[in-house]
């Protein structure tokens, strides 16, 4: 790891202590309704990208229930934003860029360089295997684009990738969006990192299958 991944993730780390340490005086029940978390027995119980976690309400700390060991850094990170964030708003059904999110105009280049241009390089327009790997992480298909998936990040935070084809005028192109509520559930910087986190596991089920029909030839 160089220099400037070591002071990123040191920074990452200090911020994540700090939302911690500020959640250990909220109400627990209160923090349980905002986030769709279930509380019970000292812990919240709750699911990110349709895995079951379990976090302690005296660190903060979130353990992967199905093997019982502590989550991943950036998971951590985006469950601790999450958890300080949330205020309890509904979900409301209207999908919204990474440009309209506060601040959101400034980043929203380099976002989409790492998110849907990413995705657009990789699957291009192979929709049958966007599919596959959006149907291997719980994605359900919606009905506008040309192909496009709802996943459920977090229980009050979806996100969708739209797919829509080129033709004559316009290249092929994949893009995240969010519901219009996310800014009630996640700073826009965590919002950056989720889309990451969306992007590197579709591409990492296409590399997937990729290889298993590599060596099934």
């Amino acid at each position: 790891m160089n220099t400037k991944n070591k002071a990123s993730e040191s920074g990452l780390e200090r911020q994540v202590d700090s939302l911690r340490t500020e959640l250990l005086s909220r109400d627990k029940f209160s923090l349980a309704k905002n986030t769709g978390a279930e509380y019970r027995n000292g812990r919240y119980i709750l699911e990110i990208w349709n895995k079951p976690v379990s976090i302690a309400d005296d660190d903060f700390i979130a353990i992967d229930i199905e093997n019982g060991i502590p989550c991943d850094n950036l998971t951590q990170a985006m469950l601790a934003y999450y958890m300080h964030t949330s205020d309890g708003a509904p979900v409301r059904d209207d999908w919204i860029s990474f440009r309209e999110l506060p601040d959101g105009q400034f980043y929203a280049t380099a976002f989409q360089s790492y998110t849907g241009d990413r995705l657009t390089a990789s699957f291009g327009e192979d929709i049958e295997s966007f599919a596959r790997a959006s149907e291997k992480l719980n994605g359900l298909a919606q009905p506008f684009g040309d192909a496009a998936f709802y996943f459920q990040a977090l229980p009050r935070v979806p996100v969708a990738v739209v797919c829509w084809l080129g033709d004559e005028d316009f290249p092929t192109s994949f893009r995240l969006l969010f519901d219009d509520s996310i800014k009630h559930h996640l700073p826009t910087d965590a919002c950056a990192v989720l889309g990451s986190m969306l992007t590197r596991q579709l591409l990492t089920h296409k590399l997937a299958k990729v290889k298993t029909e590599s060596k099934n030839s």
